[in-house]
């Protein structure tokens, strides 16, 4: 059988349909690798079970040529997304237990495609983390080492990315509420896409900001993206917020031909400080552009520097109301009570045991902008300074430009734990780049395009036109293919 590290989900899905290798040898190969690759923490529940059954499903449906591209393939889902019968926990302690008795409308269309479930990812807590070292079931490891230092994968999709990396799955889901794809894509050396707000449908995926969370896959690299966002993409009446758009064939449309596409360079992103190697990739990513015939146009979004604090306002505001739902009432972890304890003091000790330090923090910052006599001075002002960020790339886009390219992080992954204790704020940082496109409800794609001088990968941010997901994968394509890139992490694990 084909080395699995060499396999994408393309060349699988190819394999599969010649008959090459089945789903079932596939599915017990990459569950023999998750079983050898338990220090990573990528998976929390594996499902080899329900792996199986659905892999010899799978087998039948490609023999009487019923196959979708996905079918067979096997995948790995993160602990955000409700699965049926299968602990969905968010990482939180608060959740402990809980098995849905539905499907999220993304597993749910994965599956209808013929994918296969190999188990649920790790990620830090109800997403909330730039690091994966907030999660109950403890830090997810980066495949990538430098001097026998443990890396972090980033956050909060640090187990999906990890998984994708160290080729655990062919793919993964993923959530992007601020960059919870992108960064720990570019950390890890493979493709993340956030799709435009509405693109893919929220239901039975748990909720943190429900504004800016949009979910997306992790891949190895963007034909596979693009394979693999198409069977997550539809409308779904379920979820109000769902565009009823056609979703096109996203794979079509990657040619690779991008003459005359204008691309943007925004100067409000060359920030002070800015390490000389991520300058240098830009500049570099940048070239590779114009070279494959594109036209390089300096921007402006002058309201970048208020994105941060504003979003770090609105996400807390809304995970704050999103997060009340967990008390200890329906589902989930209650507290013990002492004799004389009545509803107050349950509910009070019940949040305090069941959430981390890190979701404590953001529901009393969220609690404390949405207070009397504050909602104006913070969250009010907040929602206006998005909607200026907005009309910042409205008008970029209207006068021509088809997409905007930036550095996708300010550094390569950092150790674990060399934040985790240190001012949150400098841990808010690693956003910086990336909290712009939800804010505006953008499309934004990570592509891993070269490494740090400590052998690292880096990777770059493409920012689409909303809905325009194909142009945007196209214009990723082009930029793969220049860059070249093709380092894998050496297996330690």
């Amino acid at each position: 059988m084909t080395d699995l590290s060499k396999l994408t989900i393309a060349t699988a899905r190819d394999a599969l349909r010649k008959g090459d290798v089945s789903s079932v040898e596939l599915t017990n190969a990459y569950l023999s690798a998750i079983d050898d690759a338990t220090t990573l923490n990528a998976y929390v529940h594996n499902t080899p079970e329900i792996a199986k059954v659905q892999a010899e499903a799978a087998d039948v449906r490609i023999k009487a040529g019923d196959a979708p591209d996905m079918c067979g393939i096997p995948v790995g889902i993160k602990d955000l997304f409700c699965t049926k019968g299968v602990a969905s926990q968010a990482a939180s302690g608060i959740l402990d237990g809980f098995k849905p008795e539905y499907e999220s409308t993304v597993t749910s269309q994965l599956f209808d495609a013929g994918s296969v479930m190999l188990g649920k990812l790790n990620m830090d807590e109800f997403a909330m983390g730039s690091s994966n070292e907030t999660s109950v079931y403890g830090d997810v490891v980066n495949p990538w080492k430098v001097d026998d230092r443990n890396l972090t994968p980033g956050g909060s999709s640090g187990g999906s990315a990890a998984a994708v990396a160290a080729d655990l799955c062919l793919g993964a889901t993923g959530t992007d509420t601020g960059g919870s794809i992108r960064q720990p894509a570019a950390f890890t050396g493979i493709t993340g896409i956030k799709p435009t707000y509405g693109r893919v449908s929220r239901w039975g995926v748990v909720a943190f900001a429900s504004s800016l969370d949009q979910a997306g896959p992790m891949t190895k690299d963007v034909r596979d993206a693009a394979i693999m966002l198409e069977a997550m993409c539809g409308h779904d009446p379920k979820d109000s917020t769902s565009a009823d758009l056609a979703v096109p064939n996203f794979e079509a449309m990657l040619t690779g031909d991008i003459k005359g596409k204008v691309i943007g360079i925004p100067k409000e992103y060359r920030m002070d400080g800015m390490p000389a190697e991520i300058e240098k990739l830009w500049d570099d990513g940048t070239a590779m552009l114009k070279a494959a015939g594109a036209e390089i146009r300096d921007i402006s979004l002058p309201h970048t520097k208020y994105a941060l604090p504003a979003y770090y306002v609105i996400a807390p505001a809304e995970a704050s109301s999103n997060l009340a739902r967990y008390d200890g009432v329906r589902f989930g972890h209650r507290a013990k009570l002492a004799a004389g304890d009545g509803i107050t003091e349950m509910y009070e000790k019940t949040r305090a045991e069941g959430f981390g330090a890190e979701v404590q923090r953001r529901v009393m910052v969220g609690t404390y902008v949405l207070s009397a006599g504050f909602y104006d001075a913070y969250y009010n002002r907040a929602r206006k300074v998005r909607a200026l960020i907005k009309r910042d790339f409205d008008q970029v886009f209207a006068a021509g430009v088809d997409a905007i390219l930036t550095p996708a992080t300010p550094t390569a992954a950092f150790g674990l734990g060399e934040m985790a204790d240190a001012d949150p704020i400098q841990m808010y940082l690693n956003d910086v780049f990336t909290v712009t496109v939800n804010l505006a409800g953008l499309p934004g794609i990570s592509v891993p395009t070269g490494l740090d001088s400590n052998g690292l990968p880096l990777g770059l941010q493409l920012i689409g036109r909303p809905w325009e997901e194909g142009d945007l994968l196209n214009v990723a394509y082009s930029l793969e293919q220049s860059a070249g890139f093709v380092a894998k992490p050496q297996k330690w694990w």
